[in-house]
C-alpha cells in the first residue's frame, strides 16, 4: 500500500521560508516522478514543481519559479519543497503525488498516489 505525508506547513509572513516534506511508502519510490500540487480555497488543484527519479530533471510551475527549489532524497524515501520569499498568493493546502513512470510531470492526472496535504498560510 502507497502511502504519502506532508509535513512542514504552517503560519508564516510574507517574505519568509518554509520547507515542507514528504515521506512517501512505497516500493516504487525510487524509480518514481513526484510533485507538489496547491488547492487554494475555491480554486483548483494547481501544479507547482516536479522531480524526476534520480533528482536530476526538475521544473516549475511560472508562479513559484526562482523562490521554491523541489528535490528528493531517495535514502530516505522523502521529497522536499524548499519555499522562499512567500507570498499572500502562495497560500493554500500543498499536495505530494506520486507517479507510476520515472519522467516529471505536470498534470494532476499524470500522477496516482497523493498526500492528504499540509496547509501553508502566508500573511502580508
Amino acid at each position: 500500500q502507497v502511502q504519502l505525508e506532508e509535513s512542514g506547513g504552517g503560519l508564516v509572513q510574507a517574505g519568509g521560508s518554509l520547507r515542507l516534506s514528504c515521506a512517501v511508502s512505497s516500493p516504487t519510490f525510487s524509480t518514481s516522478g513526484m510533485g507538489w500540487f496547491r488547492q487554494a480555497p475555491g480554486k483548483a488543484r494547481m501544479f507547482v514543481a516536479t522531480i524526476n527519479w534520480t533528482g536530476g530533471r526538475t521544473d516549475y510551475a511560472g508562479s513559484v519559479k526562482g523562490r521554491f527549489t523541489i528535490s528528493r532524497d531517495n535514502t530516505k524515501n522523502t521529497i522536499y519543497l524548499q519555499m522562499n520569499d512567500l507570498k499572500p498568493e502562495d497560500t493554500a493546502i500543498y499536495h505530494c503525488a506520486q507517479r507510476t513512470y520515472s519522467s516529471t510531470g505536470y498534470s494532476s492526472r499524470e500522477y496516482t498516489y497523493w498526500g492528504q496535504g499540509t496547509q501553508v498560510t502566508v500573511s502580508s
